[in-house]
């Protein structure tokens, strides 16, 4: 492993977004220049996670298909359930609990913490939240206690226990995330810090500073849960005109980020506050018509890369490149090559 994956796994275990996302995009362009397929699979999983963390959910499935693929190539198909397992997240935002349980099945134990995490954080969406606890105390306190995925598990496990009417369990276990916040930095992680202290003192104050430091943050996710418990507490408030404006936002990045369960938690309070019609309108998005490998195949064509060099990057045949693009074209709307420099095809 080299010092650039070290670096991006550090990296996602304190937080730090964006170095994770450019330590690992790094390691990846190197692996393929260089043409290290065995190593690309380890990196591709760390660079798929980095990439979930700041809500870019598309381009990680494009990076475990990629990773799941070159596995199979390379002799050591019993990676593929440890790799889908980092999708496991996303599932579970979208509250697809079909998709999440087919990934935990394949997942060899002992794991770390990812499959318990996103069952919780389904359950925590779907407003079951005694099971949501359950869950998270078993991981909070078995062998998994210390893995990252444990670590940002606390913020839902203290939502959890204050839904379900466990103060003091929320507020020991909020200490614990408080002082990693505090020690680490990461703006994001304050931001999600006194959002749990808002659940727990029931004040505004710490719910204002924590949208404010979510807009010069990552983790669109987590800003968008903020933003809806602070609508829900405006609108307790009878404060329903303020409460819209951080509800409309919470709604527009659930919608993107296809957070069904907590999209249709956010437009309920909307329709509280007296807001009628849609929350926010409903595009297609284009990267939903393509397939993890068509993604990547019309992201580089669209970036001028030939189909030779997309080949060689992606342990393709030209072939098979063209073929790519042949489908992706008609999914698109265009005909052909040249008209990929005028579509969104890169993340927001």
């Amino acid at each position: 492993v080299g010092d650039r994956v070290r670096g991006a796994q550090v990296a996602l275990i304190i937080g730090a977004d964006e170095a994770a996302l450019e330590l690992a995009a790094a390691e990846v362009a190197y692996s393929r220049r260089h043409g290290l397929i065995g190593a690309l699979p380890n990196v591709l999983q760390t660079l798929a996670q980095a990439q979930i963390a700041v809500g870019r959910h598309a381009d990680a499935e494009a990076a475990v298909a990629e990773a799941i693929a070159l596995a199979r190539d390379t002799g050591r198909p019993h990676r593929e359930g440890r790799l889908g397992a980092v999708l496991a997240r996303p599932a579970a935002i979208e509250g697809d609990e079909a998709r999440l349980r087919e990934l935990i099945a394949k997942t060899p134990p002992p794991g770390d913490g990812l499959a318990a995490s996103a069952l919780a954080l389904l359950d925590l969406g779907l407003g079951r939240y005694d099971d949501a606890l359950r869950r998270l105390e078993e991981l909070a306190n078995g062998h998994q206690r210390h893995s990252a995925a444990s670590v940002t598990a606390i913020p839902d496990q203290v939502e959890a226990a204050v839904r379900s009417g466990q103060l003091d369990l929320a507020r020991t276990v909020f200490a614990r995330f408080r002082t990693w916040a505090e020690a680490g930095g990461q703006t994001w992680a304050l931001a999600v810090s006194l959002r749990c202290k808002a659940l727990l003192t029931d004040d505004e104050e710490p719910y204002a500073r924590a949208v404010q430091l979510h807009e010069r943050s990552t983790r669109p996710f987590e800003r968008a849960r903020t933003e809806l418990l602070y609508g829900e507490w405006l609108r307790r408030a009878r404060r329903r005109s303020d409460a819209r404006t951080p509800l409309r936002s919470a709604a527009e990045i659930f919608e993107r980020l296809r957070a069904a369960p907590w999209l249709d938690r956010t437009r309920a309070e909307l329709r509280a506050t007296g807001e009628s019609g849609p929350a926010v309108p409903t595009a297609p998005d284009l990267l939903d018509r393509l397939t993890p490998q068509e993604l990547q195949v019309v992201r580089l064509a669209a970036s001028g890369t030939s189909s030779r060099e997309i080949a060689a990057q992606l342990f393709l045949s030209p072939r098979t490149v063209e073929y790519h693009l042949y489908k992706a074209y008609p999914k698109l709307g265009i005909s052909s090559r040249k008209e990929l420099a005028n579509l969104a095809l890169e993340p927001a």
